[in-house]
C-alpha cells in the first residue's frame, strides 16, 4: 500500500460533518482513502509521497454534475439565440461529430475541468453520429485520472414525429436500450470510489418518447445506476409539454417514474413552489447551471428556494457551447451571485456556494465517497496558492477568496490518492498538442470536412 502526507496547508477547508476549517492542516492518505485528517503536528511525518501545501487553501475536489463534453468544439455558436434557436443552429454541424472529435473533446473539457478544481465530473452524450461511442469518453477520462459519470444520452423524437432535433440524429429506441445495457455491464463500477459509473439519460421531454423514458428508468433500476436528464429549462420547454402532453414539464417525467433519489435533472430553472416541495420530499436531485441559464437568457433557478426546502442542489458548467466555459469554482461563483440579484446580500454567501459544489455535487450524483475531507473518503482534494493577485487583499478570509474574487486555475489536484495537478499543470499531459488536435479538429467540423 502506498501513503502520501499533505501538510502545513494555511487553510484546509473539510467540509465535514461540523465544517471544520483547520489553519496549518494536512492530511494522512493511504492507496485512495483519508485516513487521518488534522493539523499539520497531529498527522505522521513520514509517508511515500509528501506535499507541503504551505500558502495554499486545500478544499475537497469540486464536483460537476452536468455538462456535455463534445458542445467544447463549438463554442461561441449562435451567440445571441434561445435554448430552442441555439439547439436548431447547432444540430447540424454536431451531426457531423467523430469518434476522434468525442475522444479528444472530452479529453481537452476534463482538462479544462481538472484545471479549474473539479476532481469528479459527469456527462450527457446523447449524439452519437458516424460511429461516436459513450466509450470514446470514458477512455479520455481513465487517462486523465478523473473520477466520470458517464450518462448514456438519447434521442428519439424526430422532427417528423413532432420532436426538436433532425431526424439524422436520432436513434432507434431498441438500439439506444441495447446499448445502455452495453454500457453499464462493460462500464460501471459500483464499488466504494468506483473512479467510472454509468448513467441512464435520455435527452429531454422534447427530443425523447414517453416510451423510451419509461423504459430507460425501468432498466437503469434493474441495474441500481442513476437517471438523468434535461428539466424545465426554459419557458419554450414548458409550452412544448403543455402543448404536446397536457402538462407541465415536472409533472409530465413524474407521471413517467422520473422523480426520487436516483434521479437528477439538469437546470430546473422554471419550477412552481409545489415542484420545489416535490424535489425535497422525493430527494430528486437538481444540477444548477448558472452561467449557460445567462447565456441562453433561460432564466434564474431558485435555487435558494430549492435549499430551503431541503433538495439535493449540485453544479453543472453545462456544453462549452453554451456557457463557452468549463471553470467549476468560476460556476460556484456565479451561483453565489445570482441567488443575490433578486435583492438579498445574504441569499447564499462563499461557504454555501462551495458546499454546492463539493458535497452538493456528491448527493446529487449519489455518492457519500466525496465531496468532504474525512476518514474514510476518498483522497479526492484540491489546493489553490494564495498569493496571487486575484486574492491580493482577502488572505483575511481564504475560503471567501475562492468564490469573491476573480476563480483561479488550481495549483495541486490528487484525485483517487493520485497527484493529478502539480503546479498547475495536469501530470502526464501535453496540454499544447491537446489544444492543437482539438482546434484542428473544430475547425474540420465547423467547415464540414
Amino acid at each position: 500500500m502506498s501513503t502520501l502526507l499533505l501538510k502545513n496547508a494555511e487553510l484546509l477547508v473539510t467540509m465535514d460533518a461540523e465544517r471544520r476549517r483547520i489553519p496549518n492542516g494536512g492530511l494522512f492518505v493511504r492507496d485512495a482513502e483519508i485516513v487521518q485528517v488534522g493539523a499539520t503536528p497531529e498527522l505522521p511525518d513520514a509517508a511515500d509521497q509528501i506535499l507541503d501545501a504551505r500558502g495554499m487553501v486545500v478544499l475537497p475536489g469540486l464536483v460537476n454534475t452536468h455538462h456535455h463534453l463534445y458542445q467544447s468544439l463549438t463554442r461561441c455558436m449562435a451567440q445571441d439565440s434561445v435554448l430552442f434557436d441555439w439547439l436548431t443552429t447547432l444540430y447540424p454541424i454536431w451531426a457531423r461529430l467523430t469518434p476522434q472529435g468525442a475522444y479528444v473533446s472530452a479529453k481537452l473539457a476534463l482538462a479544462e475541468l481538472m484545471l479549474s478544481g473539479c476532481t469528479t465530473s459527469s456527462d450527457h452524450l446523447y449524439i452519437y453520429p458516424n460511429g461516436v461511442r459513450i466509450d470514446d469518453e470514458i477512455e479520455a477520462a481513465r487517462e486523465l485520472g478523473i473520477r466520470f459519470h458517464a450518462t448514456r444520452g438519447s434521442m428519439s423524437l424526430g422532427q417528423s414525429q413532432g420532436g426538436l432535433p433532425p431526424d439524422s440524429l436520432v436513434e432507434d429506441e431498441e438500439a439506444i436500450l441495447r446499448d445502455c445495457r452495453r454500457a453499464v455491464e462493460q462500464f460501471h463500477q459500483a464499488e466504494r470510489f468506483g473512479m467510472v459509473r454509468v448513467g441512464l439519460a435520455p435527452c429531454s421531454p422534447f427530443s425523447v418518447t414517453a416510451d423510451l423514458m419509461r423504459e430507460s428508468a425501468v432498466l437503469a433500476r434493474s441495474y441500481g445506476v442513476r437517471l438523468h436528464t434535461h428539466l424545465a429549462e426554459t419557458l419554450d420547454e414548458e409550452r412544448f409539454c403543455l402543448e404536446k402532453f397536457g402538462a407541465r414539464p415536472v409533472d409530465y417525467v413524474e407521471s413517467l417514474g422520473w422523480m426520487g433519489p436516483d434521479v437528477w435533472h439538469a437546470h430546473c430553472v422554471h419550477l412552481s413552489d409545489a415542484e420545489i416541495t416535490l424535489f425535497a420530499r422525493t430527494s430528486s436531485g437538481v444540477a444548477h447551471c448558472p452561467n449557460s441559464n445567462m447565456r441562453l437568457a433561460s432564466g434564474i433557478a431558485p435555487v435558494r428556494a430549492l435549499r430551503d426546502a431541503g433538495a439535493h442542489v449540485g453544479l453543472g458548467v453545462d456544453g462549452s457551447a453554451s456557457n463557452d466555459s468549463g471553470h467549476l469554482l468560476g460556476e460556484a461563483r456565479q451561483a453565489m451571485l445570482l441567488q443575490r440579484v433578486r435583492g438579498n446580500p445574504a441569499a447564499m454567501g462563499a461557504q454555501e456556494a462551495l458546499e454546492i459544489a463539493t458535497l452538493g455535487g456528491a448527493s446529487v450524483l449519489g455518492r457519500d465517497d466525496i465531496g468532504a475531507l474525512a476518514p474514510g473518503m476518498a483522497a479526492d482534494f484540491i489546493g489553490y496558492r494564495l498569493a496571487r493577485p486575484e486574492f491580493s487583499g482577502a488572505l483575511h478570509d481564504p475560503l471567501a477568496a475562492l468564490v469573491f474574487c476573480t476563480p483561479p486555475a488550481v495549483d495541486l489536484s490528487v484525485i483517487n490518492g493520485s497527484i493529478r495537478v502539480r503546479d498547475g499543470a495536469i501530470v502526464g499531459l501535453d496540454m499544447p498538442a491537446l489544444v492543437r488536435r482539438h482546434d484542428a479538429l473544430s475547425h474540420a467540423l465547423l467547415r464540414g470536412d
